[in-house]
């Protein structure tokens, strides 16, 4: 019962480390590989648990947004506007869909290590760095008025966050400010594309680990998913009060410290 207690103490704490990072563009699974190696973590099922967790966050997005959402099913038969606006998440879903559906084993067995995660904190890093050195205070001001080229563009650099540590988010948060995005929309375009890419990336990969799935790891699973829904409702209405005011640097420093923290720790405890 103790072994109990203590793993679901862990898994609080990974629900709280993935609701408070998946939309911020610090890398939520990144944040859970590591936490999980420095709680010791043996409930991850090959990462399924970082992976299934997101549920929660997705659910979090369906929340925060649920009137826009109703409204959207309610008018989606005559508004032009938002069958345009569905149009361009499907079209912003099918690249990382698509390579992740061919690469999902691989990339689980090769890159859900702190090495690969700490890389790509620090390249992340620097890139966003690098954007925000442009002025993205104007520009597309309104998810409705993303073009189908804008959509594709993001689409295209989300593919990076397949790779652990790139982060969903600030792939796409990226791809949508070079795509001409003000951060504002950039940010919440990155939301609603978080419903399919999340969703469907959580369902697929809960199929293939079924077998795998005890009791404890059932109850595991539903104490994370409902720990993050709840962390990342609140995250969610901070970041976008707090990009209406500021830039994306200070998480671009944030990245480059942790990801030299993370090399240095690895290396020195091998």
């Amino acid at each position: 019962m103790s072994e109990t207690f203590a793993d679901l103490w862990r898994v609080v704490v990974l629900g709280i480390v993935e609701g408070i990072t998946e939309f911020l563009p610090i890398s939520s699974t990144g944040h859970l590989i590591i936490t999980s190696d420095l709680l010791t973590f043996q409930g991850s099922l090959g990462g399924t648990f970082e992976i299934f967790i997101q549920l929660g966050a997705v659910l979090a997005v369906v929340w925060y947004y649920r009137r826009d959402l109703w409204q959207q099913v309610r008018s989606a038969p005559r508004d032009r506007a938002v069958q345009r606006f569905w149009l361009n998440l499907a079209i912003a879903f099918i690249p990382a869909a698509a390579v992740g559906l061919l690469l999902h084993d691989w990339i689980k067995e090769r890159l859900f290590t702190p090495p690969v995660v700490a890389t790509a904190l620090i390249v992340g890093g620097v890139i966003l760095l690098l954007i925000e050195r442009r002025d993205h205070a104007q520009g597309t001001a309104s998810v409705y008025q993303v073009s189908p080229k804008q959509a594709l563009g993001i689409g295209l650099a989300q593919v990076l966050a397949l790779i652990p540590g790139a982060s969903r988010s600030a792939s796409s948060i990226i791809g949508g400010l070079l795509m001409g995005l003000d951060r504002p929309t950039a940010a919440a375009f990155s939301f609603y594309l978080a419903i399919p890419t999340l969703g469907l990336a959580t369902l697929f990969d809960l199929a293939g680990s079924l077998d795998q799935i005890t009791r404890g790891d059932a109850l595991n699973l539903l104490v994370g998913t409902v720990v993050s829904f709840v962390v990342a409702l609140l995250v969610i209405n901070w970041l976008l009060r707090y990009i209406a005011h500021h830039d994306f640097k200070i998480f671009g420093w944030y990245r480059l410290a942790l990801g030299a923290i993370v090399l240095a720790w690895f290396w020195l405890a091998r």
